[in-house]
């Protein structure tokens, strides 16, 4: 059952840019097996594989979210700024559905409000590759520093990049130019944690996907 469902979440990835991040794109995955289904999963087998509901596209969601920092990790460069570039580009073919699927991520069944947890491992996991893969060697305290203040660039970037995506690149660019003073500005935990959160609530209601 695990590795069914390992593989078609891996084949529901690419399902995302026609169908988006939807219990229809984890359904048709079986069309796209080695050895196809004759038809998509049925609602039932969609729920006992991925979970009822909202529970199923965030399963989707967080997959993709894994396959997109893979392929930045295939980058054959160990420059932050190309780095975290590939990582934007990941978006660029679904970025029309990022802000209903951030906006899927931070809903809780167990809280009335937006849950920032999704947006800061995200980030987060974002972040430590990009250190890891840029040769950082920077130990203890500096480390976390270091990966608070990427963390801070990418989640400015990418949300810079839902609402103007030509500029985007640039943005990260300058953003990095200025990460030294960004990563003491952002080395208090819980003060990153509430831009995080802040920042993403703020553009779904741009967006008219939350109140």
């Amino acid at each position: 059952m695990a590795s069914l469902r390992s593989r078609l979440l891996q084949v529901a990835v690419p399902l995302v840019q026609s169908h988006g991040f939807t219990r229809q794109a984890l359904a048709n995955s079986a069309l796209h097996l080695p050895t196809p289904h004759a038809e998509p999963l049925s609602e039932t087998a969609v729920s006992s594989l991925f979970g009822e509901g909202d529970v199923a596209r965030r399963t989707l969601i967080e997959a993709w979210l894994d396959n997109a920092r893979n392929e930045m990790r295939s980058s054959a460069s160990n420059n932050i700024k190309d780095i975290l570039t590939t990582r934007l580009q990941q978006n660029e073919p679904v970025l029309r559905l990022l802000p209903e699927a951030f906006a899927v991520l931070a809903s809780s069944n167990s809280l009335p409000v937006l849950d920032p947890r999704p947006a800061l491992s995200h980030v987060a996991k974002v972040a430590d590759d990009a250190c890891r893969l840029s040769g950082a060697v920077e130990t203890g305290t500096s480390w976390y520093t270091r990966r608070a203040s990427l963390a801070a660039v990418y989640t400015a970037a990418e949300l810079h990049q839902l609402t103007s995506p030509e500029t985007a690149y640039s943005f990260l660019e300058d953003l990095l130019q200025k990460s030294e003073t960004l990563g003491r500005s952002f080395d208090e935990v819980q003060l990153f944690a509430s831009y995080v959160g802040n920042s993403w609530a703020g553009i779904l209601r741009s967006r008219g996907i939350i109140s």
